[in-house]
């Protein structure tokens, strides 16, 4: 016999998807949505949308009123248990008089992990935990492995022709992708924490790898009038970057490694490159940052697959011959053997605009 009836998945699914209203805007913090029901109806839901404000929970409470006493709470996280820059939500269902809590998954964060649901049971109120985890962690899996690993989830974009180049011989690169497939981008942005590149890259494209919000996908122009910038970083050992880029023109945060007057200072390894597994380390925990996603050309690319940090690769192939005298995805990989080679496993390929977009995840060996 099952633990969860019907009407519980039922819940569960409307909690998730509310948690997914806020996956543009809660960074630092994690996506949670939350439903409250009594009698068979909904009498409350809610969703976080952004740090510092209300949690799911409150939300759900706020619009349940007094019809929250003995209701059943539906929450994709384990409600906090600490005081951060809200009050605990764990202690806020016991105050509203909950007589049951369903969790999706415990939370990662060892500051809660478990906790909450103590608190809830020290009450009197009965807690369940598991159903439908794996969709509720689906929604989070930056804030998930930053809590578990302290290395943000890396997510590396790149563009190339169906041969497999990024750039023609001479350098020039704009645009080997579709306006359709560069709006696609744009919500990707919009949802890291943090966009890595190098200034190599900034001065080439003179980008300002910013979030545009006239350039995203209709389905979230709803973001126009609330656009969260993720802190730019931009690896510049060399002190290239200056104040007349674009980079510094569109606003939002610049953070610059790898060089005695930047704003993080990084050891160089034995050859003579930044530590890029040291640069994850300090954004996590210096800057709480979940999410990076990278932009940059061939060598950062291939130095961050050899290190092992690319989470999930972004790749768009627009259909364009450019030969093979131009510029190619991941420079020298230093392969000799074929079963040395890095494999991926590809998780969806769509199509956007006239190009194709594949999601692929690196299958790393030993």
């Amino acid at each position: 016999m099952s633990l969860y009836t019907q009407f519980d998945y039922q819940m569960m699914s409307r909690a998730i998807a509310l948690a997914g209203k806020g996956i543009y805007t809660t960074a630092p913090n994690p996506n949670v949505g939350c439903v409250i029901a009594r009698d068979g109806q909904i009498v409350g839901e809610g969703f976080h949308l952004r740090a510092g404000e209300a949690h799911a929970e409150v939300n759900a409470l706020r619009m349940a009123g007094d019809k929250a006493k003995n209701a059943t709470a539906y929450v994709t996280l384990e409600p906090c248990s600490h005081y951060g820059r809200t009050p605990p939500c764990a202690a806020g269902l016991i105050q509203a008089g909950v007589k049951k809590v369903i969790c999706a998954m415990q939370d990662p964060n060892p500051e809660v992990s478990g906790r909450g649901i103590r608190m809830l049971r020290e009450a009197g109120i009965e807690v369940y935990s598991g159903l439908l985890e794996q969709d509720a962690a689906s929604l989070n899996p930056a804030f998930i492995k930053r809590m578990t690993t302290g290395l943000p989830w890396v997510q590396l974009k790149m563009a190339a022709s169906l041969d497999g180049q990024t750039a023609l011989a001479n350098g020039q690169s704009q645009w080997v992708t579709s306006p359709q497939a560069r709006s696609d981008v744009q919500r990707y942005r919009a949802m890291a924490g943090a966009i890595l590149s190098t200034s190599q890259t900034v001065i080439t494209d003179n980008a300002s790898l910013n979030v545009r919000a006239g350039e995203l996908p209709g389905s979230v122009q709803y973001l126009s009038s609330s656009v969260r910038q993720p802190l730019r970083v931009i690896l510049d050992r060399h002190h290239r970057l200056h104040s007349e880029l674009k980079l510094y023109q569109a606003g939002g945060p610049v953070l610059t490694v790898g060089h005695s007057d930047s704003d993080l200072n990084v050891s160089l390894m034995d050859s003579g490159l930044l530590n890029l597994t040291q640069v994850m380390e300090d954004l996590a925990s210096q800057h709480q940052v979940n999410h990076v996603w990278v932009e940059a050309g061939a060598s950062l690319a291939g130095s961050l697959l050899k290190s092992r940090l690319v989470d999930e690769l972004i790749l768009y192939i627009a259909p364009k011959i450019m030969g093979s005298d131009g510029q190619g995805l991941f420079g020298h990989m230093g392969f000799e053997r074929m079963e040395d080679i890095l494999e991926l496993d590809i998780k969806a390929v769509s199509v956007v605009g006239p190009d194709i977009r594949v999601t692929a995840v690196p299958k790393y060996k030993g």
